[in-house]
């Protein structure tokens, strides 16, 4: 990683990045170096200068929350990976469960053991993809939070309440994307009007200083950030990833989230469990790759899976048809398929196995201990 050419693009507006030492300017472009967005990087550069952090101890603290929804998909595979670079750059990593936001949003119809139990399949699905990293609280060091468990507090809900007051219905209204809903969904259900709420509730209650998501959770992260101008409490740095599109999205480019992935639909999503053959034949049948079209959901998983992992995209086509070749840079790997020196076949299977490859582990674990994922596939049957 050229870490110069990292934070050069924020140089300008943010000067005293060039008062880092070095350590510290290649935390920094760990952390922000391979992502869609970072908004608000003051606070995360003044970390870094100052050894300081939201609860003064100078360890980093990195949220990320999911709702315990079902099985895992790819999605999760491009979020691992950037948790990887921060705890590279000796962040604290917090993946927060949260249960009782899935049960608002009426996940497993509300059937909280049934949230539990997919929470608890996602803990060990993030230990495998992270590689089992060491626990704890402390610097490059990974932890679960449940959202259970810091909402018995009577704290809890008095900061809810504060993130609530001086948001309008309609400015909340806006913020249901995050929820896989539209604005007019939940007129009905006063509850989840309350969740943008207890999101930013949860990150100022954990000490949080980089807050992680897709850019899904974009309009979230800036609800927070909000509530602290309002409250004149200290913002978290955000930083967002992308978020890909469907396999069969044609000649799109994920400026919405219209064409994004969706295990709903699993012939244009790519899901963790998925077995390299599956993944072959998904990726060859419903993968959109036009040689004339720069364009392509093999590209967005090329660019945020397997060169981020890899560093490369071996192309093994069949002896009779061509040669192997590797492809280190994704310019050059869309040059050939455009001028033929690729055949998108070739192309698209050279990136269905870069993604096998990077899941063996996610396998490998569910191969040695199927109980919870076996208990998970039964909550799919009900």
């Amino acid at each position: 990683m050229d870490v110069d050419s990292v934070l050069e693009p924020f140089l300008e507006n943010h000067p005293q990045i060039q008062d880092l030492d070095n350590k510290q300017k290649q935390r920094l472009a760990l952390m922000v170096g391979h992502v869609e967005e970072t908004v608000g990087i003051d606070h995360l550069i003044d970390c870094l200068a100052e050894n300081t952090s939201m609860r003064g101890d100078g360890i980093i603290r990195c949220y990320v929350g999911f709702e315990p929804s079902g099985k895992a998909h790819i999605g999760w595979k491009v979020l691992s990976l950037q948790l990887r670079r921060m705890l590279q750059a000796d962040a604290n990593v917090l993946i927060f469960l949260a249960d009782w936001h899935a049960w608002v949003n009426d996940k497993f119809n509300g059937v909280m053991e049934d949230i539990q139990t997919t929470a608890t399949y996602m803990e060990e699905t993030f230990r495998s993809l992270l590689g089992h990293p060491e626990e704890g609280e402390g610097p490059g060091q990974l932890r679960f939070i449940w959202a259970s468990e810091i909402m018995s507090s009577g704290d809890y809900w008095a900061r809810v309440l504060r993130c609530s007051k001086g948001a309008t219905l309609a400015k909340v209204r806006k913020t249901f994307t995050i929820m896989g809903r539209d604005e007019a969904s939940s007129d009905h259900d006063l509850s989840k009007f309350y969740y943008p709420a207890m999101q930013a509730s949860d990150i100022f209650e954990m000490d949080i200083d980089v807050a992680l998501g897709g850019m899904d959770q974009r309009k979230a992260h800036m609800f927070m950030r909000d509530v602290a101008t309002r409250w004149n409490w200290k913002k978290p740095t955000c930083i967002h990833t992308p978020i890909l599109s469907s396999l069969k999205s044609a000649g799109v480019r994920m400026e919405s989230f219209d064409h994004k992935m969706s295990k709903s639909d699993p012939d244009g999503a790519i899901l963790l469990h998925d077995s390299p053959k599956a993944l072959r034949k998904k990726i060859q049948k419903h993968a959109y790759l036009d040689p004339s079209d720069l364009q392509s959901p093999v590209y967005e998983l090329a660019e945020h899976v397997v060169l981020p992992e890899w560093g490369e995209i071996i192309v093994t086509p069949n002896p009779k048809f061509g040669e192997p070749s590797t492809w280190k840079s994704l310019e050059a790997f869309k040059a050939a398929v455009a001028d033929g020196t690729l055949h998108p076949l070739d192309a698209k299977l050279g990136v269905a196995d870069g993604i096998s490859r990077g899941l063996s582990a996610v396998s490998k674990h569910f191969e040695e201990n199927p109980d919870t994922l076996e208990a998970v596939n039964s909550l799919g049957r009900k």
